[in-house]
């Protein structure tokens, strides 16, 4: 990774994520303060109920260079776009074409639907 890559972030760490980043600390934080929010308390005791336990420690903040940090920005949906292309192209009868045109016929209401929650978590 070259030097010019790594950004120093405002808590004095450092991150090669897009615009600065956080550091690992600071997202293992965020993830920690996410565990105990109403909508991620809820997912999980469905998911245990369900058999699938997803204990604290089950999600990790690592270092990401620039070329894996994924790109995520609130209310893009790249990774949402990208992930309903692979599954609708997996069809052997709908071609790339009309996959695009099926998900931009109901993009905005399917990305915008956040039931059961009032918001988008």
């Amino acid at each position: 990774m070259a030097k010019e890559s790594i950004e120093k972030t405002a808590t004095g760490g450092f991150s090669s994520a897009v615009n600065g980043g956080k550091t690992v600390d600071e997202c293992q934080d965020m993830i920690q303060r996410s565990l105990r929010t109403p909508t991620v308390k809820f997912l999980r005791e469905h998911l245990a109920k369900s058999g699938c336990v997803v204990r604290d420690n089950f999600i990790k903040a690592v270092h990401c260079d620039n070329r894996i940090s994924g790109g995520y920005v609130r209310g893009k949906g790249e990774c949402v776009r990208r992930r309903v292309m692979k599954s609708v192209i997996a069809n052997p009868y709908c071609s790339e074409a009309a996959a695009k045109d099926a998900m931009e016929a109901v993009w905005d209401v399917c990305y915008n639907d956040t039931k059961p929650f009032d918001r988008a978590p």
